[in-house]
């Protein structure tokens, strides 16, 4: 479903380039939810960046859902995030002015679908995230968790087989990020897709399937979670970094 082969990407800062991937090799085969976790400055955002085809990487490649990403151009991808890829950010997203099923509805509307058949899938999806009775309303008077699965129900209106989330529940409370860590991982197996979430959290991490480990640009280990807790998964993480 997903695979990243020795990939490098580096940016221009002034006379110099910084290294933020390194040859990040990465796997995954099976649907489920996974995260990929790493300190500020190790790499993680930049790879999910290149997951979601919003860059490119100077070498290597990317495979998602059996197309090659890397080589796509600037319109290819646009229409492959469209429909293959669904997006799930920290900050929501929503556009204040519309309605929680306006905003859902909003990539099939962008994409010239038949307006009442996405009208139908959004509240289906609203539904299905416990928003049934939310529908009309707007980001204001939603929470911050109700917001984010407004967000997930948006990624999640054309069924691609990858939503990639970035920090999803960094503006949210100890509850509502709980809830939501839950409810990603219940989607994933429902609908056996992958959701990839990128954290700093090992909270977050041990309500996924497996963590890939993040340092220095490179993928430095992989953490099967079953039978770990929010310490076990901590303990891994710090013993995985420390080999490095």
């Amino acid at each position: 479903m997903l695979a990243c082969s020795n990939v490098h990407k580096s940016y221009h800062l002034g006379e110099r380039d910084v290294a933020a991937l390194r040859g990040v090799d990465l796997t995954i085969d099976e649907p489920g939810f996974y995260a990929i976790m790493g300190r500020s400055g190790s790499g993680k955002s930049t790879l999910l960046h290149l997951l979601a085809a919003l860059d490119k990487p100077d070498q290597g490649t990317i495979t998602l859902a059996g197309q090659r990403i890397d080589q796509l151009t600037d319109s290819q991808a646009t229409v492959f995030r469209r429909t293959q890829i669904g997006i799930v950010f920290q900050q929501f997203n929503l556009i204040p002015t519309l309605t929680a099923i306006e905003n859902a509805e909003l990539p099939a509307i962008l994409s010239g679908d038949d307006p009442a058949k996405a009208r139908a899938r959004a509240t289906e999806l609203l539904a299905r995230l416990g928003l049934g009775d939310r529908l009309t309303h707007r980001p204001d008077a939603l929470s911050g968790g109700e917001q984010q699965r407004v967000a997930i129900a948006r990624a999640l209106h054309f069924a691609p087989p990858i939503i990639l989330a970035d920090e999803p529940t960094g503006n949210l409370d100890s509850a509502s990020s709980e809830s939501l860590w839950n409810l990603l991982a219940e989607i994933a197996l429902e609908r056996k897709i992958s959701i990839v979430m990128v954290t700093h959290e090992p909270a977050a991490a041990a309500h996924c399937r497996s963590v890939f480990v993040i340092a220095d640009g490179r993928v430095k280990a992989r953490i099967e979670t079953e039978g770990l807790d929010e310490s076990g998964v901590a303990a891994r993480y710090q013993q995985s970094v420390a080999a490095t």
